[in-house]
């Protein structure tokens, strides 16, 4: 039985084990293989595989039952999820059902989860900027949280690799707070987009407006073609799942080019339990699983353990891997594991509408969604009574009024022949938090979900800072608007919790003392030295840009750091 029980786990015991298979678990996974690590990614939910698993992806309007609709009983029995802009028929099926997955919310957040192979990257709103050394250096310069262990240089040479490989379209804005990258030609902005950039430059030259950048395929290059993707299509159905690639997804991308190397074993329906900690050893020896339909318990070994579930996941694991080294959760000597949970303010829009240039239009669709303002706000010098400051998106299209005026036939007349209308523009807001120590997750002491995990309590929240950040968007935001004649302006101020930003990050944060953060600027467990963290639990800070590109970044500059690391025998 000893020899069949050593035959047994040399089958479970690999180079490398990824927890997730989203936008960094998928980096990790494809970093790890090319670099000639067998290496086990393990997924909670079901497989997915591109093209294949699309099942809506072309489909027409009148083919789903209800319209694209979601029923009122299934909104009902999901409140949370239900709240997400792409929670519709085409793409129900890659959202977590709320009974299905309970946490308990101290405090209102809605958690947005995708439990499949490819995670939230078939989800996700593909919005890429990098960030700056306004960004790294905030909170040091700032006085919260604690200093970052890297700056911009550290991470632009891997910003430009993932760039590459992904494909970024975006314009040269030579802007020292949005740093110019590795692009594919930008999608334009449309007559009245521009028309409200040249408005602001005139009256506020430091605040600018660009095209947004975003991971499409806007001129593919031979890289692109040999991932098998074509150009982006401009469908804008891109929570479907895309069958021609022309976005980046885990899905497309990076794990099926971690899969030709032949070093990948996927494993879906997996919910990882811990990772599993020697004591002799002074390090992480593999990962425990059970069986997400079967409820088994398995342990998988391997040198190195890539912890990319996504955030707030990520927390939930680290906190469950006790072992009398840690008893208060894996490389938790500093107390900060599930501390300093921050997010991104998205909870203000405004709205507006413009009479000129009635000779334009618009045609097809623009899959970067239009412009974005970067942060102009505190970038300098403190000039606000908040720290840091906030980003913007901005949009405008030409809508068709109908006239709903008279009866029989000259009603359906009207109807049938609407006619442009104003244009109609709109803004919402993307404000850096600030991480406090109250933003917590923790684990209930008794309470378990149907895996035999405890269930996560979310006590994260806005603050005063919040506040007066919102208000001076709004404020800010009205005066441009006036600035460019705009009309009928409609502030919203929002009553959105925390959480359907989607941008949670923190938790196990980067840092340069041991004492007061988790990581290391390897994103390397202080101390536990062969277990990395790349995915958004990594933050020190939120910044204002959206994260994922980041992420990608740490995933391909951590395994190449680690992979060196194993050759020297240090982990």
């Amino acid at each position: 039985m000893a020899n069949i029980n050593i035959d047994s786990q040399k089958d479970r015991t690999y180079d490398a084990i990824v927890i997730g298979s989203g936008i960094s678990g998928g980096w990790s996974a494809k970093e790890l293989c090319e670099k000639g690590l067998k290496t086990l990614v393990l997924e909670r939910g079901r497989d997915v595989k591109h093209i294949k698993d699309y099942p809506t992806t072309n489909m027409n309007p009148w083919e789903f039952e209800h319209r694209n609709e979601m029923p009122y009983a299934i909104k009902k029995e999901n409140p949370i999820v239900s709240k997400c802009y792409a929670f519709h028929e085409d793409a129900a099926h890659f959202f977590v059902k709320d009974k299905e997955h309970p946490y308990v919310q101290d405090k209102p957040f809605d958690w947005i989860r995708g439990y499949q192979v490819g995670g939230k990257s078939l989800l996700w709103a593909r919005q890429t900027q990098r960030w700056s050394d306004f960004d790294f250096e905030g909170p040091a310069r700032d006085g919260f949280a604690v200093d970052w262990p890297i700056r911009y240089a550290d991470l632009k040479p891997w910003y430009d690799y993932v760039e590459k490989f992904a494909g970024i379209a975006g314009d040269k804005d030579g802007l020292p707070e949005l740093p110019d990258g590795e692009f594919l030609p930008g999608y334009p902005l449309n007559m009245v987009e521009k028309y409200f950039k040249q408005s602001i430059a005139a009256k506020y030259p430091e605040r600018k407006v660009i095209s947004a950048r975003c991971a499409h395929l806007s001129k593919p290059n031979q890289i692109h073609f040999d991932q098998g993707r074509v150009q982006c299509q401009n469908r804008t159905l891109c929570q479907r799942g895309c069958p021609f690639g022309g976005y980046f997804s885990s899905n497309a991308v990076t794990l099926p080019w971690a899969a030709k190397t032949g070093n990948m074993t996927l494993r879906p329906f997996s919910v990882v339990h811990s990772i599993l900690y020697d004591e002799q050893k002074g390090k992480a020896v593999g990962v425990r699983v059970i069986d997400t339909n079967t409820k088994e318990e398995i342990d998988f070994y391997a040198r190195v353990i890539f912890v990319n579930a996504a955030a707030i996941n990520t927390n939930l694991i680290l906190l469950n891997s006790k072992s009398n080294r840690f008893p208060n959760g894996l490389g938790n000597d500093s107390g900060v594991l599930g501390k300093y949970v921050a997010f991104h303010n998205y909870s203000a829009r405004i709205y507006a509408e413009y009479e000129g240039l009635q000779d334009y239009t618009t045609e097809g669709r623009n899959p970067a969604g239009g412009g974005y303002i970067p942060r102009f706000r505190n970038l300098h010098k403190q000039e606000t009574d908040y720290l840091r400051g906030y980003a913007a998106g901005f949009g405008a299209y030409r809508g068709k009024d109908s006239d709903r005026s008279g009866a029989g036939e000259s009603l359906k007349n009207n109807l049938l022949n609407p006619k442009l209308g104003n244009w109609q523009v709109g803004s919402h807001m993307m404000g850096e938090t600030i991480p406090k120590e109250s933003g917590q997750v923790t684990l209930d002491t008794k309470k378990m979900d149907d895996w035999g995990i405890p269930l996560l309590h979310i006590a994260v929240d806005y603050d005063d800072n919040d506040a007066k950040m919102k208000k001076d968007y709004l404020d800010t935001m009205e005066d441009m608007f006036q600035t460019a004649g705009f009309t009928n302006i409609r502030r919203d101020d929002g009553s959105q919790a925390p959480g359907l930003d989607i941008h949670e990050m923190g938790g196990a944060r980067m840092g340069l003392d041991p004492k007061t953060s988790m990581l290391n600027k390897w994103n390397q467990v202080h101390s536990v030295p062969n277990v990395f963290v790349t995915d958004g639990a990594a933050m020190t800070s939120t910044s204002t840009q959206n994260p994922s590109l980041t992420y990608m970044a740490f995933s391909a500059r951590a395994v190449d750091y680690a992979v060196n690391e194993m050759k020297k025998g240090n982990i």
